[in-house]
């Protein structure tokens, strides 16, 4: 795919681009709640907000809607893979209930918002299913149909799918939804505007003092600020401050995908995803010419241990093109989630002492319907007010964690054996004359590990190795033209810039 591979970037973003930024503040400002982040939980908690009269300010250290929102695949379902079965398994009937009728109710939500703000989002209802093609996993998907089934969802196993292909078995929700995200989303911030709500872009938040007030500190090309708000809502995907632990039980994913337009009679019109051939999953999105957008995801990876990445865009297009014939891909991008041990996001009080500090993260891969249903829970408490999945998603939930602690170890021993090997002698012999055009490599240089990047004109470009979120040693993705730190999931760009957190400072600049 090297000669021939589409465009970088979001089918979501091209399609729906940003106009001019939201300028940064350009003082000391003060209000009732400040959110971090201007992604799906962010932007929905400030809507919720603003709507009951609180005044509100996002800061967004990019662009609205474009982080990890903006590279979602854009399912908007209570169907989360085989998640039922699990949850009856950890959380009990009563706690699989409250999930699913959480996540349902955020679908429902997200379709009265889109009509209230009258948004055409190119929303669609449809079904959702996660099906095996192995016989063997038929047990699973007929257990994970009824836990669905007993937590009230309309669940159901079926052994026929619209997919072009045959399956073993699939579980299949109705009542779910596709739509555009970017679209919807910009017209939520266009919405927190009209109630007279702020958004910053371009400003990233690197302090917090927390109390009553808390202070935020806020660094963007007019300086640096302080925001001082009674309530603050880190959301950030991955949240930038850790006094809480929490990196401790979350696991970065980053997943590859790609877009072709395909014939609407040959388009699937439900949306699909299995576990196996280290995940599949597709979806089809209208166009203007009367075709439809096959959007496909797959071949999950630790950033900064994904291996050849350009090897895995061409086995999700083999893939592809086995399953849907001859296709043009005209898009591929990636994208990131963080998944908690116990299954659940991590939606409430920063830490068990936070009173007026809140936090949504953990979704692993549906943070739609998870940040819809963020943005209405911590809405809630933070306007005196309760929900009855509160407990559910509490981050200071202890119990769920232990009932979890073989995931806890595994993930946690990954992470120490890259942050102590990391500190470990060298024997890879990686020299900076082996580096080719385009490609970059972690390396010795006067005795201390650089990251170093040849561009395409041969110019070498030398970077501190360590990530400034932990200290763990980056890895270049190559496809995605990226430093990675496979820790916590921190990525950057060729020059050290900040492209995703949880680190706020850059790789600093070495000399060779």
């Amino acid at each position: 795919m090297d000669e021939q591979a589409p465009p970088h970037g979001s089918y979501w973003l091209h399609s729906a681009p940003p106009g001019e930024p939201a300028p940064p503040p350009q003082g000391p400002l003060t209000v009732d709640v400040a959110v971090v982040g201007a992604g799906v939980a962010g932007l929905s908690t400030a809507w919720e907000l603003a709507r009951r009269g609180r005044s509100v300010a996002v800061l967004e250290a990019d662009r609205v809607a474009a982080g990890v929102t903006g590279h979602t695949t854009a399912k908007l379902s209570a169907l989360h893979t085989l998640v039922y079965d699990r949850l009856r398994r950890t959380r009990g009937a009563e706690g699989a209930r409250l999930y699913a009728r959480s996540q349902t109710e955020a679908v429902r939500h997200a379709a009265n918002t889109a009509q209230e703000l009258g948004v055409d989002c190119e929303w669609e209802d449809t079904a959702a299913y996660t099906y095996a093609e192995d016989p063997a996993r038929t047990d699973a998907l007929k257990a994970e149909a009824e836990a669905a089934r007993e937590a009230g969802l309309p669940a159901e196993f079926v052994t026929g799918t619209e997919l072009p292909f045959p399956v073993a078995g699939a579980v299949r929700v109705t009542g779910q939804a596709q739509f555009h995200p970017r679209k919807y989303l910009l017209a939520v911030a266009d919405g927190i505007r009209r109630l007279g709500g702020t958004l910053y872009e371009n400003t990233r938040v690197t302090g917090l003092r927390e109390g009553d007030p808390c202070v935020l500190t806020a660094r963007s090309p007019a300086g640096e600020t302080e925001v001082t708000a009674r309530d603050v809502v880190i959301a950030t995907h991955y949240p930038v401050f850790d006094r809480a632990l929490l990196f401790t039980r979350l696991s970065p994913r980053r997943e590859l995908v790609l877009a072709a337009p395909l014939d609407a009679d040959r388009a699937p019109r439900g949306m699909y995803i299995t576990p196996e051939r280290n995940t599949r999953s597709l979806r089809t999105a209208p166009l203007d010419d009367g075709r439809r957008l096959l959007v496909v995801t797959g071949e999950h990876f630790t950033p900064g241990a994904g291996g050849d990445v350009e090897e895995r865009f061409a086995r999700l297009a083999g893939w592809a093109g086995e399953h849907f014939g001859d296709l043009t891909f005209t898009h591929r991008w990636a994208t990131q989630d963080n998944e908690s041990t116990d299954s659940v996001p991590l939606v409430g009080p920063f830490h068990p002492g936070s009173d007026h500090v809140f936090v949504a993260t953990g979704f692993g891969g549906w943070g739609l319907s998870g940040g819809i249903m963020a943005g209405r829970l911590l809405s809630e408490r933070i306007t005196g007010g309760s929900s009855p999945w509160d407990d559910l998603y509490d981050p200071r939930r202890i119990a769920s964690v232990v009932r979890e602690g073989a995931t806890f170890v595994k993930q946690q021993a990954e992470v120490a054996a890259h942050f102590v090997g990391d500190r470990l002698p060298s024997t890879d012999g990686v020299s900076v004359d082996r580096i080719a055009p385009g490609d970059g490599a972690v390396v010795r240089v006067g005795g201390k590990r650089c990251a170093v990047h040849r561009d395409a004109d041969g110019q070498l470009h030398a970077l501190s190795a360590r990530c400034t979120h932990l200290g763990c040693l980056v890895a270049f993705n190559r496809a995605e033209q990226a430093w990675e730190c496979p820790c916590h999931g921190s990525r950057f760009d060729v020059r050290g810039q900040v492209v995703q957190g949880p680190a706020t400072e850059p790789l600093e600049p070495r000399e060779l």
